[in-house]
């Protein structure tokens, strides 16, 4: 019996892009211009999560993006309403306090890093008065520490897990003395 060549499976694609009216014969996309990417890239930004208008400035360069097409898509989102550093800091502080439990001087530190303007950073922590963030700190003591504290090491333990969630310093003092009345109180009428 005659021999059978195996034929090459891409054979059929060659030919068919030497064919006039194939798809391989039309002519690439126009290019997108720099502007348009930009746009395409912030939306793309924003779509998986809020962000800070430096942080998208940040964003966009690391893509290779122009200076003006940058500027020009920033300027673009936020008359949309898509880009606005004050609703970013309001929102971004209410979370942080609400669902982290951190204090001011945590939540104006993050804020500065992700380049809020300082008016914008006292709106956004100024809002909580010393008691809500007095009755916060308790909260996230009775959490982390469900006793009272026993010694000075474990007061200072307490103290420091308060100064570390951005609480100042003199609040945080306080908190640990009144959580430590409050975990005392039942323990004292169950005697």
């Amino acid at each position: 019996p005659p021999s059978r060549k195996r034929r090459n499976p891409r054979s059929g694609r060659r030919n068919a892009a030497r064919r006039p009216g194939s798809l391989m014969d039309e002519s690439p996309p126009a290019q997108t211009t720099d502007r348009e990417r930009a746009i395409e890239l912030a939306y793309k930004a924003l779509a998986t999560r809020e962000r800070t208008v430096t942080e998208l400035r940040c964003y966009l360069e690391r893509k290779r993006v122009g200076p003006r097409a940058i500027e020009a898509a920033i300027q673009q989102l936020t008359e949309a309403g898509f880009l606005d550093d004050a609703r970013f800091a309001r929102r971004f502080a209410e979370d942080k306090r609400t669902l982290e439990l951190w204090g001011s001087e945590r939540i104006a530190g993050d804020l500065r890093r992700r380049g809020i303007e300082p008016e914008l950073i006292e709106q956004a922590t100024g809002a909580t008065s010393r008691a809500d963030e007095l009755a916060s700190a308790l909260v996230l003591l009775a959490e982390r520490v469900p006793g009272p504290p026993a010694n000075d090491r474990e007061r200072n333990k307490a103290w420091r897990l308060l100064v570390r969630r951005g609480y100042e310093p003199e609040l945080a003092y306080a908190a640990v003395r009144a959580h430590e009345r409050r975990s005392a109180v039942p323990r004292n009428r169950a005697a």
